[in-house]
């Protein structure tokens, strides 16, 4: 799952960095009010920890509601030391999923991002079930007919971007910034993704998949739920 991590405390910010990218996530960062307002501008997250007070022209409160106003799909968990009630309340009611008061523990983070993510894109579920696939995405674990699925990091970031966006084209552009983040931007081409798609049908087919995964030519691709 892609993060966008807003967090001007630069210890603090490289912690939870190192924590999220060693538990699978592809984690962006921003420092400060206008460097958060450029990437939701320009990216798309699964979710966005942010943090109420930012240096800069304006605060967590006012990127919450360029997000919802934009109608952004991401979740967002407010994670702040200012543990007033009235925060509290004002971030929820602009549309904030939870509310995290500083200090706390990496694995409870973590644990709500999981939470916000089970409940926006896969219904609340602790599993997908998707046609002959079955996925448990807290234990990393994919089977189809019941078997075990192995797949590479890239495989298996491919492949629940998919299941997120069923019946929905995906284009290239949109895939490699969900796999690399704003890293893409100094990609020389796309063909990564083809081999990570190439692969990921292969594997799919010799458990017995359909081949749901559709090309849609000169676009992009798309999960059919056909």
């Amino acid at each position: 799952m892609k993060l966008l991590l807003v967090e001007d405390e630069p210890a603090l910010r490289n912690t939870l960095v190192d924590y999220l990218r060693q538990s699978s996530y592809v984690c962006e960062v921003a420092g400060s009010f206008e460097q958060a307002l450029e990437k939701i501008k320009l990216y798309d997250y699964d979710c966005v920890v942010l943090d109420l007070t930012l240096p800069g022209a304006g605060n967590g409160l006012d990127l919450l509601r360029t997000l919802k106003a934009d109608g952004s799909r991401a979740g967002v968990l407010i994670v702040s030391a200012r543990a007033a009630l009235d925060d509290r309340l004002t971030g929820l009611d602009l549309g904030a999923d939870d509310y995290l008061t500083k200090p706390f523990h990496l694995a409870e983070l973590n644990s709500r991002l999981r939470a916000i993510i089970r409940r926006r894109q896969f219904q609340g579920q602790p599993h997908i079930a998707f046609r002959d696939l079955l996925v448990w995405p807290e234990q990393a674990e994919v089977f189809v007919r019941e078997q075990a699925l192995t797949l590479t990091r890239k495989e298996y970031d491919l492949l629940l971007f998919l299941l997120a966006n069923p019946n929905r084209v995906l284009t290239k552009e949109a895939i490699a910034e969900h796999l690399c983040g704003d890293a893409v931007d100094v990609a020389d081409s796309f063909d990564f993704i083809y081999t990570h798609l190439k692969n990921l049908r292969k594997k799919l087919q010799e458990k017995g998949a359909d081949n749901y995964i559709r090309t849609m030519y000169g676009v992009g691709y798309k999960l059919s739920v056909e």
